[in-house]
This record gives structure tokens, sequence and C-alpha cells, in this order.
């Protein structure tokens, strides 16, 4: 029990470093990853009889990098031959900008290059370490295809020489966007998982989190990546309590020191024009700071999300809007908005779409069409405890009619 538990976290906290010293010392992603992959089966058989090691990271990297070794050696007239990752000189300033491999990794990912739905994939993949089968889910594709996506991004990074590096101070601040899209991305996967039993996936929401913070580390004046992290610790404050509507839960339970960081970086973030998300953030600092669900301040955020809109022209932003409008000015209304936006193709198969509805067609008493409403969201949620927490919601909508 104690080893699983042990290579249950190293794989969480490790993975990506692991993958990405390799990388650095093969130039070749598949390989590093395969050899990550071996580090820990060797773990499994190891660790038991020989014991968990002191440095659980150091002691995977290790033996991923010597099985790298022996594949270099014996395949070393082939891979000349073959594209490889640029990995340039290392500068003798660096650890003034950056020390950990992972940032190397991630910014590689998430390379111009590649196109948006690649990059996330990837970074998922590398990063994350998430199985091909996870991020297929969160797509809605085939098993298959995604495998084929990943297959085809790495070739593409080799093929187009991309430097196995964090781009340098000048380049840093064009670049720095894309990463903090495909790292909300992540934290977004982790948050609200797309199939699987947990309420969260930890080890997403942690890995975005600590990225996010080198991130700020790095730019610490950068006003996106404040609101970015601002944005992901006052949402994950209320991580214990995830397993309860908003509505519901306890508050005394959501951790304070997440939500004082979080106001503490919004106010950064809030210095001067706010992009998304700020915005974001600022909505998230609304439900925190609210004593009780009671207490919510539903004009702020309706007005907040009508500026979010202008910001980002999301479907699900719209959806969102459209129920902050129905708390505030009542059910009626709410469910007028959601049908207004109910016809966009991108959230046919959106769980919270047919969710939204449900709650304001309960508050009108109009039972039997919640009930409805409610099933289609349970055939809809990824993740199990979703889907049964919406099953009994339709229970008790059926049981009114």
């Amino acid at each position: 029990m104690q080893v699983r538990v042990a290579l249950a976290g190293a794989h969480r906290s490790e993975w990506a470093a692991v993958v990405a010293a390799t990388a650095r010392l093969t130039g070749d992603l598949d390989l590093a990853e395969e050899c990550a992959q071996e580090a820990f089966a060797r773990a499994v058989d190891l660790w038991p009889t020989r014991g968990i090691p002191d440095r659980p990271g150091a002691w995977l990297t290790t033996v991923a990098a010597n099985r790298a070794r022996d594949v270099l050696r014996r395949e070393a007239a082939l891979r000349r031959r073959l594209p490889l990752l640029v990995r340039e000189d290392v500068p003798a300033d660096e650890e003034s900008w950056h020390s950990d491999d992972r940032l190397r990794l991630i910014f590689t990912c998430c390379h111009p290059a590649l196109a948006r739905e690649a990059q996330v994939a990837l970074t998922l993949r590398l990063v994350c370490g998430v199985s091909t089968g996870d991020i297929a889910a969160a797509f809605l594709v085939g098993e298959s295809a995604m495998a084929a996506r990943v297959t085809r991004a790495k070739r593409k990074i080799a093929a187009a020489r991309i430097p196995f590096r964090v781009p340098d101070a000048r380049e840093l601040p064009e670049r720095v966007g894309v990463v903090c899209d495909v790292l909300y991305l992540v934290f977004t996967v982790g948050h609200a998982p797309p199939s699987g039993d947990a309420v969260v996936r930890t080890d997403l929401v942690e890995e975005a989190i600590a990225l996010t913070r080198m991130l700020h580390g790095l730019l610490p004046a950068d006003r996106s990546v404040a609101g970015l992290l601002a944005l992901m610790l006052l949402i994950d404050a209320r991580r214990d309590t995830r397993d309860e509507l908003l509505a519901d839960q306890d508050r005394t339970r959501w951790d304070r020191a997440l939500i004082d960081e979080g106001l503490a970086l919004l106010a950064t973030a809030s210095r001067g024009a706010v992009d998304r998300f700020a915005i974001s953030a600022a909505i998230a600092a609304v439900h925190a700071q609210a004593p009780t669900w009671a207490d919510t301040d539903w004009t702020r955020i309706a007005d907040l999300y009508r500026l979010l809109a202008q910001a980002w022209q999301s479907p699900v932003v719209a959806l969102n809007s459209a129920v902050a409008v129905g708390m505030r000015d009542g059910p009626a209304a709410g469910l007028a908005a959601v049908d207004a936006v109910a016809a966009d193709p991108a959230l046919v198969r959106y769980p919270y779409l047919p969710a939204a509805r449900a709650a304001f067609l309960m508050d009108l008493g109009r039972w039997a069409e919640a009930a409805d409403a409610y099933a289609e969201a349970a055939r809809l949620a990824g993740s199990e405890a979703e889907r049964q927490r919406l099953r009994e919601q339709t229970a008790r909508a059926r049981s009114l009619a």
C-alpha cells in the first residue's frame, strides 16, 4: 500500500520533470516518454523489495536517463539521420530566468507552429501524463484519432526543428499568452474531468497551478499570468467542497489562504487594461467573498460576465452570463436567457446547458420539464460523480411532478 501511494504521488509530482529531463538529454520526445514510462515500470518492480528511495524524482530521472543512454548508444547510426529537438546551448545567466526543465517542455509543446488542439493534447500527454484515452474524451474524439494527433505533433516539433528551451527575455512576452491558454485548459480538464469517478483530477489541477506559479516567477509583472494564477487559486480554494453544488457548499471549508493569495494576485492583474483571466478571476472573487450563497452579488457577477463576453467570444461564457441574469432577475428571465443561447452548436453536448434549464424550471415549478432536463444533463455528464448528482436531481424533480 505504501509503495502504491508513493508511486501515485511520484507520478503526479515527477512525471513532467522526468520526461523533460530525458528529452533534454535525448532530443527526442518519443524516446523521452518511453524511457519515463520504463522508469516508472522499474519502480513498480523494485520499490516493493528495495524500498522507496529518499528522492523518488531523482531515482526515476536517473533510471530514465540511463535507459535513454542505452538506446542512444545502440541506435547511434540511425539517430544521426533523424530530425531531433534542437537543444540550444544553455545561456550563462539561465539560473536568473528558469531552472525547471518542465518549462522548456511546456513551451515546446505550446510552440506557435502547432495547432491549438495539438498544443493542449501534447501538454496533457507529456507535461501532465494524462492517458491518451482521457485526452480523447476531453476532446470528444476517438482514442486512436487522438493518438495519431499526438504523434503528428511530436513529429512536427522534430521536423520543424523547434528548440527545446524557454524563450529568451525578448520573445517571452509574445509567447506566454499561448502557454496561459493551454494551462487554463489543463486546469479546466482537472477541475471538471471529462471521465472517471473523481470530482476533481487533483494531479492536473496541481500541475497547472505549479506551472503557472513558475510562469509568474518568470514574469511577476505580467498581468495575464497574475490573472490566470488568481483565477486558479480562487477556484481551487473550493476543492474540498466540489462534491456539492456551489449553493450547498460549506464555506468554512474553503481554503482562506488560497483565497487571500488569489485576491492579492487579482489586484495586480487589475492594474490597467484587464483580460479574460482577470475578469474571470474577479467573478470567482465575488463568490469567494460572499459569506453565504444568499449574499452573492449577482448584479456584480452579471456585469462582469457582460465584460467577459466582450473580451472572450465563447458559448460557455454566454451560457454563464445567461445564468447570472437569471440569478439577478429571476427564473423566468434566466430561462429565457438560457434558451436564447441554446441553439449554439458548441453547446449541443454541454451538460451544464440542460442543467441550467432544469434549475430554472424547478424554480418555476415546472417539475416534469425540469426532470427531463436533468435527465438530459446526466446523459451528457462526463464524470460518474456528476452523473450521480444529476440523477438524484432528476429523481427529486420527478417526485414533485
